[in-house]
């Protein structure tokens, strides 16, 4: 058997990379920068508020008297965002302001509103309570970017926030890694579509709807090819339209060893393919190679039958190899160290054990992993349960209480 490290290995360094392309900024969540954005202008582009209160100079407030006497100075305008004050604060002025707003010529600090009061009779004027209540409420300008700064370099993936911080340097489009297109194909003469009445010795299909939602929610772009009987001529018309439209293909069933797993007769004979025995449960068998594709080589995934095996597959192979072709810098799910909640039971096989779990967070601020009811590579209930994959090393039981590593679905 192959480890699970060497097999990852054989697929990165077989994997092509997309090319990039322009996209408006809205359209590029999820996607990776090919070229890096500079800032052109600062950013803030003028000195604002901070909070909602006044603007003073701080040679006047400082050192104010504490309690109702305060100090109380001449309001002589209002500042509210969007809109430029064009009167200076003068000895003894004030200039109410609004969070975001402009500060006025003059004014080198904002006394928030909490710490003021209004006087009411005569003139606008306004009473300062705390002593040395002017703060450093004030942004200067370019306090989060200036002119040459980096706004996002290239390799970037792009989250919400990155078009939130490249809109306000007036970016509009981006040059990213396009978004992949991955075709889904399944096969097996026992399937029939979740619409279908069963007949003798049929089970719905679960792989291809499955790995369809798993590319969507990878932020892949899926294509349906549909489900192919056990026939392998139309199993290979399947494959090189797919390797036509799409820039990765998923077959789900006939990679192992039966006299009936067409794919991979197929395969043997159109493209050039690895098969796979892989030092892990579940998911052992495995295959990867490339089609001839009109714009190059089209990697081709073929994983497991068994629905839980198939979904494995893609988590451990699938999906990091498509992202890595997307330019990601970190392809693969976050795993993080979590206690076992209760004993994890496996005895020395050699391979790798992935379990189900769920994770939470205990009163401690741990997180606990613990096992899910159905655990067999055909149970998909177990795997909807859980939020990760426990990942047990060759070996006997793992205790409750000790430390184990989780793979986050979720």
């Amino acid at each position: 058997m192959l480890s699970l490290d060497d097999a990852w290995e054989h697929v990165r360094s077989h994997l092509p990379h997309l090319d990039a392309v322009p996209l408006p900024l809205e359209h590029a969540v999820g996607l990776v920068l090919a070229e890096a954005v500079t800032a052109v202008a600062p950013v803030p582009p003028f000195a604002n508020s901070a909070v909602d209160g006044y603007a003073v100079r701080r040679v006047d407030v400082d050192g104010a008297p504490e309690g109702g006497a305060g100090l109380v100075l001449e309001v002589v305008a209002e500042s509210a965002a969007g809109h430029v004050v064009n009167v200076p604060v003068g000895p003894g002025q004030a200039v109410r302001i609004m969070t975001g707003a402009p500060v006025p010529e003059g004014a080198d600090a904002i006394v928030m509103v909490e710490d003021t009061e209004r006087v009411e009779d005569g003139p606008d004027r306004v009473r300062v309570t705390r002593s040395g209540a002017a703060g450093s409420h004030v942004r200067p300008v370019g306090d989060d970017l200036r002119p040459g700064d980096v706004v996002a370099a290239a390799g970037t993936v792009l989250t919400p926030a990155h078009v939130g911080l490249l809109s306000t340097v007036g970016c509009t489009a981006v040059t990213v890694v396009r978004r992949p297109v991955v075709g889904v194909v399944s096969t097996g003469d026992e399937l029939v579509p979740a619409r279908a009445e069963l007949g003798p010795g049929q089970i719905h299909d679960s792989n291809r709807p499955q790995l369809l939602a798993a590319v969507a929610a990878a932020g892949f772009v899926p294509v349906d090819l549909g489900h192919v009987p056990d026939d392998a001529a139309a199993i290979e018309s399947v494959l090189f339209e797919g390797a036509a439209t799409c820039d990765a293909l998923l077959t789900s069933g006939g990679v192992s060893m039966g006299d009936h797993d067409l794919v991979k007769v197929v395969l043997d004979e159109v493209g050039d393919m690895r098969w796979m025995q892989v030092a892990i449960k579940p998911a052992k068998p495995f295959a990867f190679g490339l089609l001839p594709g009109p714009a190059g080589p089209v990697p081709v995934f073929g994983l497991p039958g068994n629905p839980v095996s198939s979904l494995v597959s893609f988590e451990l192979f699938a999906r990091p190899g498509i992202r890595t072709m997307a330019g990601h810098p970190r392809p693969h799910r976050r795993r993080v160290a979590a206690m076992a909640g209760t004993t994890f039971r496996r005895r020395p096989d050699g391979k790798t054990h992935f379990v189900r779990v769920t994770v939470e967070g205990d009163d401690e601020g741990r997180l606990v992993a613990e096992p899910t009811s159905a655990q067999g590579s055909h149970q998909m209930t177990g795997l909807a349960a859980a939020d990760g994959l426990a990942v047990l090393p060759d070996g006997d039981d793992v205790p409750g209480g000790a430390r184990v590593v989780v793979l986050l679905l979720d």
